[in-house]
């Protein structure tokens, strides 16, 4: 429980005190307080319409909060995406928040400030009748507010009740107020409400994008006078007499859409196919992966939000509201690791896409917008804080153009992944296939920027050579498995064997007994080249790579990259990126780790428990396993949120850090999980 006092001089909320919710089209950040912090309309890319998380005084916030000191507690529905008692998103594009009064007397505030286009556009806020509401002939017409910039309008709507059984029982008094915040840089006026609960009450609001006006005919108003009829019936006149998108807003209809999403997310859910232990933390990674995929196309973003520091004050803060494709691969590959091909074979339709529309040159762009566009312009936002005065505020993307040439070998072992569990290949899509490998043969000596998006020189990392040796190796697997025309098999082959002994060579350092970030700084440990084990590239009992292991797994003064049994991705002391500032422990390398010491424990049963307690520490007593003391150790699943969440960075403090809730986290996590549950299983035979 976290107890809250009330003050209209309210702080920056921690990252981690937030809970995510979406509608596959966009998603919204709530606040343990009970504030929606982060939402962009209608899109993930738009811009947004309430930001406080990065500005608190002019960002904008749609607000339900008690007016007395109080508890609060935040889950998620079982096996859904609804964030219980604080809202709900229904399949309608519409943003539902419900709030009820289980006992006792208390009193509510609500506000809702929008600050449209990333708080720089004016708007006009209007209260208005709500003719979406019906109400008896002789009673006057409910209120909604609607507030109007030059490029978007939303309406906020409300459904007073009680859950008194009958019909005698007394709904809360809901007035809208005008409220006049500009003061604090907003740039035009919200509305609130002062709303006293009595035990059974509720109220649920409701803010949209308002449909196209539209004239009520004879027959509309006929029924709408009329509405005051059974549970059955008021139902039904929901649903007709109006467009669909522009339903009669009753009781009835606010229930009906939280039970269908209700049911649509455990439906979803249960077609899992995972068995293993940490069941519940990899359904919640699933469900949390599943809100960053846009249905429309198929695209995956790679974090809802955008930027949120790496550091508090630091100038790492970047916009994950794209498709990358090294992203979506990665989130494709765990879905379709829990039985979820549907998801895996709406991303191939859009990667095809990509693929038929190349570059001239035969290259993919490393990311995308949500609907395939190239234009991802980076802008940075000066009028806005920043979350806790971290600086500055971007949106856009300027490492759209990178050269990252990793970016084929996360999607070649996507399509091969595809195609083995989900829709098989056509030919004209092997024909795309052949192309983007010889594309890849043809530059595998060329250097890149790689997964960390560097901003101060082309390299020759380690990662993105091995990630092209995998794009290789997945373009012959697929010829071979397929019995699938292969021209340049040969030239493949070479290429392949080529590049594999290039990189023995030219990453190892031969004096610290390690593989190096990059051919030119082989002194230099990356916790990038854990990911070698893990896509076949050679194993993780080969005594290079446990040497390379172990060296990561010491600590920053001893030259390693773990603090806390947390992993940095490197040494932004040592070695230069071009951005600057200082970041916290990378949640991906952290996973890549566990996953690392799963695999080469298969052989060395004294990296097991190490695998194990970095994991969660509870698991090794569970399997009964020797060799370590658990007393100081802090396992990674500990630092999820109240709600199974996960930044992209844990601070040394242990605080929440980067954009939320990030993708590749949760991809990993399920990966981790999934290999170290199959090992353990296999130890205790």
């Amino acid at each position: 429980m976290n107890v809250i006092n009330p003050s209209e001089a309210r702080d920056y909320i921690p990252i981690a005190d937030h809970g995510l919710i979406g509608n596959l089209r966009t998603a919204a950040l709530v606040s343990l307080d009970g504030s929606i912090e982060s939402y962009c309309v209608p899109n993930f890319d738009s811009p947004s319409v309430f930001a406080r998380i990065l500005d608190k005084d002019k960002g904008g916030h749609f607000s339900i909060s008690p007016t007395v000191p109080f508890t609060t507690k935040q889950n998620y529905l079982p096996s859904s995406n609804i964030l219980q008692t604080k809202r709900s998103k229904p399949l309608l594009p519409w943003l539902v928040r419900r709030v009820e009064c289980i006992r006792g007397t208390l009193p509510i505030l609500m506000q809702c400030a929008p600050a449209f286009n990333y708080a720089r556009s004016t708007h006009i806020t209007s209260i208005i009748d709500d003719d979406s509401v019906p109400v008896e002939p002789e009673e006057p017409a409910q209120k909604k507010a609607l507030f109007e910039s030059d490029s978007l309008a939303l309406d906020l709507r409300y459904v007073a009740e009680h859950t008194f059984p009958g019909d005698s029982g007394p709904v809360p008094k809901v007035e809208l107020q005008f409220l006049d915040l500009s003061e604090r840089g907003h740039k035009g006026l919200a509305v609130q409400s002062l709303i006293t609960l009595h035990e059974g009450q509720c109220v649920t609001f409701i803010l949209r994008t308002p449909p196209t006006q539209w004239k009520k005919g004879p027959e509309e108003e006929e029924e709408e006078t009329a509405v005051k009829q059974t549970a059955a019936q008021k139902l039904d006149l929901a649903t007709k007499g109006r467009p669909a998108e522009d339903p009669f807003l009753t009781h009835e209809l606010v229930a009906s859409l939280l039970y269908n999403t209700n049911r649509y997310w455990y439906e979803w859910i249960s077609r899992s196919t995972y068995k293993g232990s940490w069941k519940e933390a990899v359904h919640r990674s699933a469900l949390a992966l599943k809100l960053l995929i846009y249905e429309p196309t198929g695209a995956v973003v790679a974090s809802p939000t955008f930027s949120l520091p790496e550091y508090i004050g630091g100038v790492r803060n970047w916009d994950y509201r794209a498709s990358w494709i090294r992203d979506s691969s990665f989130t494709l590959y765990a879905l379709i690791r829990l039985g979820f091909t549907e998801e895996a074979n709406s991303y191939m339709e859009f990667i095809f896409e990509r693929l038929r529309h190349k570059n001239p040159d035969g290259s993919l762009q490393i990311m995308y917008t949500i609907n395939g566009g190239k234009d991802l312009e980076e802008i940075e936002l000066d009028h806005l804080d920043g979350h806790k005065g971290s600086k500055p505020v971007r949106i856009g993307n300027g490492a759209a153009n990178h050269i990252q040439l990793d970016i084929y070998g996360e999607l070649m072992d996507c399509i091969y992944l595809g195609q083995k569990f989900g829709k098989p290949l056509a030919y004209d899509d092997w024909v795309l296939v052949r192309e983007l490998v010889d594309f890849v043969v043809a530059h595998r000596s060329d250097p890149d920027l790689s997964i960390w998006e560097v901003r101060d020189g082309m390299r020759h990392f380690t990662y993105s050579k091995v990630m092209l040796w995998v794009a290789i190796d997945r373009g012959l697997r697929l010829a071979d498995k397929r019995s699938l025309p292969c021209p340049n098999r040969n030239k493949w082959l070479e290429a392949r064997d080529e590049l594999y002994e290039e990189i023995m060579h030219k990453a190892w350092n031969k004096e610290g007994r390690y593989f190096g970030q990059s051919y030119e700084d082989t002194d230099v440990i990356d916790a990038a080249v854990l990911i070698m084990p893990l896509v076949f590239f050679m194993q993780a009992s080969d005594p290079r790579f446990v040497n390379t292991l172990k060296q990561i797994m010491k600590t920053p003064d001893k030259g390693g990259l773990t603090s806390n049994s947390l992993v940095y991705r490197y040494n932004t002391q040592k070695s230069t990126d071009g951005v600057g500032g200082e970041e916290g422990t990378f949640c991906l390398c952290t996973l890549w780790c566990i996953e690392a010491l799963t695999r080469a424990g298969a052989s060395d049963r004294t990296l097991l428990p190490k695998a194990v307690t970095m994991f969660e520490v509870e698991e090794l007593i569970i399997h009964q396993l020797d060799g370590i003391d658990v007393s100081p150790l802090q396992d990674f699943l500990m630092y999820l949120n109240h709600v199974g969440l996960c930044t992209e960075e844990i601070s040394d403090a242990g605080e929440a850090l980067g954009n939320a809730v990030q993708g590749f986290t949760h991809v990993t996590l399920i990966s981790a999980a999934y290999n170290l549950s199959r090992t353990l299983d296999k130890h205790m035979e």
